[in-house]
């Protein structure tokens, strides 16, 4: 049988980068020794990592991790609702409820689950969900399953989000779902301002706080710190694979919407709980955040000296604000070759192209840690000048 016009469509372009070695995607790692990685034999600078605080591999999660398993074995025997729940898993999220300062907290087993289920349990036809247009995809797929009117409106932009909940008074619910850090441009949701529209027009908010966990605030709890506004957020979610280096997600909120939650969403309800080495890791990881406050410094010390020197260069980083740092190259051919050009000079670096960010935006998408020093990112820059010279990213 013929495969499907879309797998045809998919298997021309794949074979085309193929063909042309600018396929970067998948590559098998060796070895990890933060910040490098390991891939067929050489040593490179990983710059595609969310590690962003240089936790994976830390001895107390490593630790914490091994002692879960001793206790609980590799796994779960099922949902939690039905086969019953571990301590270690209502231990996980009393310690992220009280981490951000919240009455309850759910965990789900991926950030896409999370956003997907809890959006599509919590909003149906005849509500109305409004969202950033750079909103992740897990939002716009939650949103979509939803079955609720789906308005979007310009990315970071306040009198359209305005218009869209003037337009929007006649629906039964109504929720704003924005990121709080934007993961192609690196930029930050002017929140407060949302925050008073939200409660102008009596509207809910929910926030994915998947990039600024560990990454804003002094502390690096996250956005509501970064701007002093603790508690405002109706829905906080983030994610347990980035700075954090497990996996899953999770839901901050009131304990009426927990319950709710627990008892209804589906990607919950039907979902194997979270391994026990996976969840001891995640709590562990919390912990060390605010113990060990000098990798947000540092983290926040990379971040200003590389886009300083960036655009001390020229490169155009958009409004990026974090550890997210694109440098923006345009045209999607030349991104690939740059792209070919970095990975052959030892710096992990991948090409994002449309249909991911608008078209003429193509970009390579530099993520900074705190494991990194100043020579590495001055290596970085340089290379990038080379590739300059050669590719005429300035032009």
């Amino acid at each position: 049988m013929k495969p499907p016009k879309v797998i045809l469509d998919f298997l021309d372009k794949y074979n085309d980068l193929k063909e042309q070695n600018q396929y970067f995607y998948l590559q098998e790692i060796d070895k990890i020794e933060d910040p490098f990685v390991w891939v067929k034999g050489k040593k490179k600078l990983m710059l595609a990592s969310y590690s962003y605080l240089g936790l994976l591999q830390h001895p107390r999660i490593n630790q914490a991790a091994k002692e879960a398993i001793d206790q609980f074995g590799t796994g779960t025997h099922g949902v939690r609702i039905l086969a019953g729940t571990e301590t270690i898993h209502n231990d996980l999220e009393g310690y992220i409820a009280r981490f951000k300062h919240r009455e309850q907290a759910i965990v789900y087993s991926s950030g896409y689950v999370t956003n997907l289920a809890t959006i599509s349990t919590l909003f149906h036809r005849g509500d109305a969900v409004i969202c950033d247009k750079f909103d992740h995809a897990s939002i716009v797929d939650g949103c979509l399953l939803s079955g609720a009117e789906f308005i979007r409106f310009n990315h970071n932009s306040l009198s359209d989000l305005e218009r869209c909940l003037q337009k929007s008074q006649e629906y039964r619910n109504r929720c704003i779902i924005i990121d709080s850090v934007y993961s192609m441009d690196g930029d930050i949701a002017p929140l407060p301002e949302i925050i008073q529209l939200a409660k102008q027009y009596n509207t809910l908010l929910m926030v994915d706080e998947a990039h600024s966990l560990g990454v804003l605030g002094e502390k690096g709890t996250g956005i509501e710190e970064y701007f002093h506004i603790e508690g405002q957020i109706d829905i906080l979610m983030g994610t347990l694979s980035k700075v954090i280096p497990a996996i899953g997600g999770y839901i901050t909120g009131d304990t009426d919407l927990i319950n709710f939650l627990k008892h209804t969403a589906r990607g919950f309800v039907f979902s194997a709980a979270l391994p026990p080495p996976t969840v001891a890791a995640a709590k562990m990881a919390f912990q060390i955040i605010l113990d060990e406050p000098w990798r947000i410094q540092k983290l926040n010390d990379n971040v200003h000296y590389f886009l300083n020197n960036l655009h001390k260069v020229g490169f155009n980083t958009l409004q990026s604000q974090t550890a997210i740092v694109p440098l923006i190259i345009g045209e999607e051919q030349k991104t690939m070759e740059v792209t070919r050009f970095m990975q052959e000079r030892d710096v992990f670096v991948l090409p994002v192209v449309t249909p991911a960010v608008p078209p003429n935006t193509s970009r390579l998408r530099m993520n900074v840690t705190a494991s990194m020093d100043y020579e590495h990112l001055d290596m970085v820059i340089e290379q990038l000048i080379e590739a300059n010279k050669v590719f005429h990213i300035l032009n």
